[in-house]
């Protein structure tokens, strides 16, 4: 019997205005988020993940520590905590990315994967972190990852994560591969006229490359007052083939539902031996300075 694991990805938008209070941006994005959660429930959904940083906007468009106020300690923090209770109460794996205290004024931007049982498993820090105009000033919010990448097993699949910048670097694609992932979830928040032409290219490289599924997420609509540009959605499921099965709109926030066939994994790799035909002895050169 085919071992088929039916997965969701919720691309939303932030609408509560940034001059509200910060407490009231993140209360009012995870409200929204808990309905989408509730949603996926009633569909079933056995695996969800979430947008880059979704208790808020993408406030990296900016330079300001008012942000800095945003940050939750992982697992200990009331977002994790809460997402505990959900994911017990639906029976339902749950990634959630959010801005993570680790020590006083030291910060990651990182995923915290919560099994179907409100177990916390662990978390993923993003490893990559861009520095450019427009608006994609993350080395003044982040420090950058240093856990490795790890591959969580959930009672439905084992599951890796690679959060948005981190898709442009096939080395952590490789490795959560050869870690032992099944499916990667990439949470993004990414916009038009930058990334858009690599977005349904990278990530389908990644998963016929690696033979495993990927779960592509990105937010929609447009941020004020800063305007950098549209989040373009298209939130996608692709298959260890390389076909996109399940996709999101442009600009409609929504849940994403996709059912995937864990045992494709087994037929790529078979045909496919890119694991076995690997010369890691002559690639030295890839991690000198």
């Amino acid at each position: 019997m085919p071992r088929v694991v039916r997965c969701g990805l919720i691309q939303a938008t932030c609408t509560t205005p940034v001059e509200e209070s910060l407490e009231k941006i993140k209360r009012d994005a995870i409200d929204k988020h808990l309905k989408l959660i509730e949603q996926a429930a009633s569909k079933k959904v056995q695996i969800l993940c979430m947008q880059e940083i979704f208790t808020g906007p993408y406030f990296c468009a900016e330079q300001s520590t008012r942000w800095y106020g945003m940050v939750e300690p992982i697992p200990e923090g009331p977002t994790v905590q809460l997402m505990r209770e959900i994911a017990k109460k639906h029976g339902i794996v749950l990634v959630v990315p959010i801005y993570e205290e680790d020590l006083k004024g030291v910060y990651y931007n990182t995923a915290a994967v919560i099994d179907s049982d409100g177990r916390y498993l662990g978390k993923y820090r993003k490893h990559h972190i861009p520095h450019c105009a427009p608006g994609f000033w993350e080395k003044f919010y982040f420090k950058p990852g240093n856990l490795g990448y790890p591959v969580f097993k959930t009672q439905f699949a084992d599951i890796g994560v690679y959060i948005c910048y981190d898709r442009h670097f096939p080395e952590g694609a490789r490795a959560l591969g050869l870690n032992g992932a099944e499916i990667v979830f990439n949470p993004s928040a990414t916009v038009a006229g930058l990334s858009e032409y690599l977005w349904k290219l990278e990530q389908p490289a990644h998963a016929v490359a690696n033979g495993y599924f990927i779960g592509a997420i990105n937010r929609v609509g447009r941020e004020h007052p800063w305007d950098m540009g549209e989040f373009y959605g298209q939130s996608y499921f692709c298959t260890p083939r390389g076909k996109i099965i399940a996709e999101g709109s442009r600009d409609k926030e929504e849940l994403v539902v996709g059912d995937l066939n864990l045992d494709e994994i087994q037929e790529v790799r078979q045909v496919w031996q890119f694991f076995r035909d690997r010369r890691p002895e002559s690639y030295g050169d890839l991690v000198k300075e």
